[in-house]
């Protein structure tokens, strides 16, 4: 437990120097979120609609922060290492690839927080926005999606060769789910055959499942992008650990 206290303190301390992830974490979604509360405010979705823009926009909102930590701040920092040998000295100590995994992830953990709780804050605070769904429910999916899109980057940490490689399988994953997932462009506005393209993404399940917890929604069907996520999280945390590269 020290020894993962003494690398997490180190890892917050270099990232927060980078600025990387505070402004792409916790600036940009919020900043998304401040724009879209400026412009749309509290009117409705869509005609006719129970709820408001914002409130429809919330799960992709919070999405926002999970993928740009997860799957650009997690692994170019531990390719990084890879590239500048720091893991091939940490691999003739007794410092162990899941712990070296575990402080990445709980850094990038504490980044995801902050912008959610700041987000929700201000839209609250500003533009009046109160969450339809139970807290406790969108807490869980929230901690769902959040595991299952970090599995993913932590595998792509544990396993890319080098940081060109790692560089090329974060530009690959992150910008199309940030576009096509819903996080950005609404799902709903898409066309038929995009949408069936989207439904592969897994950040794509993971925003249905935070737009239904968000809305209170019981109509969709939880049980597909639950299984997902937790598929997910299962296969790629244990290929990260199994196969991680030292150098």
């Amino acid at each position: 437990m020290r020894a993962f206290s003494a690398m997490f303190r180190t890892e917050l301390k270099l990232s927060v120097r980078g600025l990387d992830m505070v402004i792409f974490t916790i600036a940009m979604p919020l900043a998304v979120a401040v724009i879209l509360g400026i412009i749309y405010g509290s009117k409705p979705a869509f005609e006719g609609a129970d709820h408001s823009f914002l409130a429809q926009s919330f799960g992709a909102l919070a999405a926002i922060g999970i993928c740009a930590s997860g799957l650009m701040g997690l692994p170019l920092v531990i390719a990084d290492y890879r590239h500048k040998k720091i893991l091939k000295r940490y691999k003739v100590t007794p410092v162990s690839p899941t712990l070296i995994l575990a402080a990445q992830f709980a850094v990038n953990l504490l980044y995801s927080a902050l912008s959610l709780v700041l987000m929700y804050g201000t839209l609250a605070l500003f533009y009046d926005y109160r969450m339809a769904g139970s807290p406790l429910v969108f807490t869980g999916a929230y901690c769902l999606v959040l595991l299952s899109i970090y599995s993913l980057g932590i595998m792509v940490a544990g396993i890319a060769a080098n940081i060109k490689t790692a560089n090329l399988l974060c530009v690959v994953l992150y910008f199309p789910m940030l576009i096509f997932s819903g996080a950005t462009l609404p799902y709903e506005v898409m066309p038929r055959a995009l949408q069936q393209a989207a439904n592969v993404m897994p950040l794509t399940q993971g925003i249905k499942l935070l737009k239904d917890a968000s809305l209170g929604s019981t109509g969709g069907q939880t049980w597909l992008p639950v299984i997902v996520m937790v598929a997910l999280a299962v296969i790629c945390t244990g290929a990260a650990v199994r196969f991680f590269k030292w150098e």
